[in-house]
């Protein structure tokens, strides 16, 4: 599992006035030698990222595609949320999504991105993937996260892999929480990201904030992927299982996807998925993943 220091000082070169030393990445499988993990192809890992913008520090991981070793050719750039339920089971929540072993697949239809994992901070997951403040939930430190991978992550990505960095190059992704911080960043930043996919959204948080924003907010023509599961609610073990909430997240998107048409989203740029037998768990989000990346990045 992963440990994390979520309230750090600033770093001495920050402190000083000094530039950052080069980030020191490694090869996930080399670094997890021995261990028993999932991931498949060319995953590398970065041990430590500080984030000035909100405080703290986290691993960060990026997928390479299957092409990227054969020549220089540059990649777009998707930023994917819960980062450690990406690529590999044994550090994710209740299964990975097998993003890895979802592209290397795709690559053989001439689709190819690198894909940066940010993994939540456990205790920091709702403050950092919402901007709004539920009052049960937290929430509110949703700009400062979309600040961090825009204006920390991005450059050290760009500066140390083979990317198209433009805006119709960079994506942001994300499920439940994290659709929800996605797409608010796909508004909040249209600078600098061109498309995004929001899986199982919880537009419903802090009674549906996110629609009265999505309405005011400045245009952004990038392609957006956007589904839904009927059955999103088997139980009540848990307060995101409650049937309530099963038919708000159902109700909100169609509401999202209905503000979107009216901005001007039309089929080229707009797809809503509602999925007849969709759970909200990472085995319905890596089942409709391939199909979600075709739309984003075909």
């Amino acid at each position: 599992m992963y440990g994390y220091e979520i309230i750090a000082p600033p770093p001495r070169d920050i402190l000083l006035g000094e530039k950052l030393p080069a980030a020191q990445w490694s090869e996930y499988r080399e670094l997890k030698r021995g261990m028993d993990h999932t991931v498949t192809g060319d995953v590398r890992i970065l041990s430590e990222l500080y984030s000035p913008q909100l405080h703290n520090r986290r691993e960060i991981l990026v997928y390479l595609p299957p092409s990227y070793a054969l020549g220089d050719r540059c990649y777009p750039v998707l930023y994917m949320q819960d980062g450690q339920n990406l690529f590999d089971a044994s550090t994710s929540f209740a299964g990975e999504w097998g993003v890895d072993e979802t592209l290397d697949a795709l690559s053989q239809e001439g689709i190819e991105a690198i894909v940066v994992g940010i993994p939540n901070l456990g205790s920091e997951r709702m403050k950092e993937y919402s901007p709004f403040v539920d009052r049960r939930h937290g929430g509110g430190l949703g700009d400062l996260y979309v600040d961090f991978i825009a204006d920390t992550l991005k450059p050290v990505i760009d500066s140390t892999f083979r990317t198209r960095s433009a805006r119709t190059h960079t994506g942001i992704f994300g499920s439940s929480m994290g659709g929800l911080i996605s797409l608010y960043a796909f508004f909040q930043r249209p600078e600098t990201f061109g498309f995004v996919g929001a899986m199982s959204p919880s537009f419903w948080f802090a009674g549906g904030a996110i629609l009265p924003y999505i309405r005011n907010a400045r245009p952004n023509p990038g392609r957006i992927y956007l589904d839904v599961g009927e059955k999103e609610s088997p139980s009540a073990r848990r307060w995101w299982q409650i049937p309530l909430l099963d038919s708000l997240r159902k109700g909100h998107c169609a509401q999202v996807a209905s503000l979107l048409e009216h901005k001007g989203c039309n089929e080229e740029h707009l797809r809503f998925v509602v999925d007849p037998a969709g759970e909200h768990n990472e085995a319905a989000w890596r089942r409709r993943l391939p199909d979600g990346l075709r739309f984003l990045l075909g």
